[in-house]
């Protein structure tokens, strides 16, 4: 893939940042606005990249309450990947501080209602789990890697407590999603994308968190990832 094509899918993102900052000066946007925009987004880049995208189990998971994703971290381009096959119609992503740092990008996704974590500031990350638990409640669902950062090699790190505390606290359940072969497209510290790739996202019945404990929670979506990302190989 040329670098050409890596700018079309910058230019992608800058067509939903702009619309949604000329909304927010104008104090004039809506939930539904931003969901439209983000879906295109995930279809657009998966057209663009002419990807080969296979989804399972989108149908176990009705669009009718809030829930809190979960999947595993391979590459940038899951977030697009993942808005163009999460069956929810309103999901809201936790991203990392430094997103929000860049310029005109970064205010976007705080008009968005996308949610800053800055995992360097245990203040800043409580309000922040606090902010997602509030769109929740309001019929909001969240995605969240909680690997926190991206594989280097494909295979399932360690998992972060804070996304089974936010599902813990709301009682919204739990809905792990695999995602394989992002890495192809875009691994960690590449700057071309390569085109023309498959991609696999697998995504689990939700997982009831009522009577639930933290560690067996853990360790059932850490289970789902490793069996459909690893389970035969990378």
């Amino acid at each position: 893939m040329t670098l050409l094509d890596s700018v079309r899918v910058l230019g992608a993102m800058a067509r939903v940042t702009a619309p949604t900052l000329v909304d927010a000066v104008r104090g004039d946007l809506r939930r539904e606005n931003v969901d439209e925009h983000t879906h295109w987004f995930g279809r657009r880049v998966i057209d663009l990249l002419d990807i080969r995208l296979t989804t399972t189990g989108a149908e176990l998971v009705p669009p009718t309450r809030a829930y809190i994703y979960m999947s595993n971290h391979q590459s940038h381009l899951d977030i697009p990947v993942l808005y163009a096959t999460l069956p929810s119609p309103t999901i809201r992503m936790l991203a990392k501080t430094e997103l929000f740092r860049i310029p005109l990008w970064g205010r976007g996704l705080r008009a968005a209602e996308f949610i800053e974590v800055d995992r360097s500031n245990p203040v800043a990350a409580r309000k922040s789990i606090d902010y997602a638990a509030q769109l929740v409640e309001d019929g909001v669902s969240i995605y969240l890697a909680p690997e926190g950062t991206r594989s280097r090699d494909g295979r399932i790190g360690a998992l972060k407590k804070g996304g089974f505390h936010l599902a813990l606290d709301t009682g919204a359940p739990i809905v792990p999603v695999a995602v394989k072969g992002t890495i192809d497209i875009l691994p960690r510290g590449a700057k071309v994308m390569r085109s023309g790739q498959p991609v696999a996202v697998t995504i689990g019945a939700p997982i009831e968190v009522a009577g639930r404990d933290l560690t067996g929670l853990m360790e059932e979506v850490r289970e789902f990832l490793v069996t459909h990302v690893e389970g035969e190989g990378r």
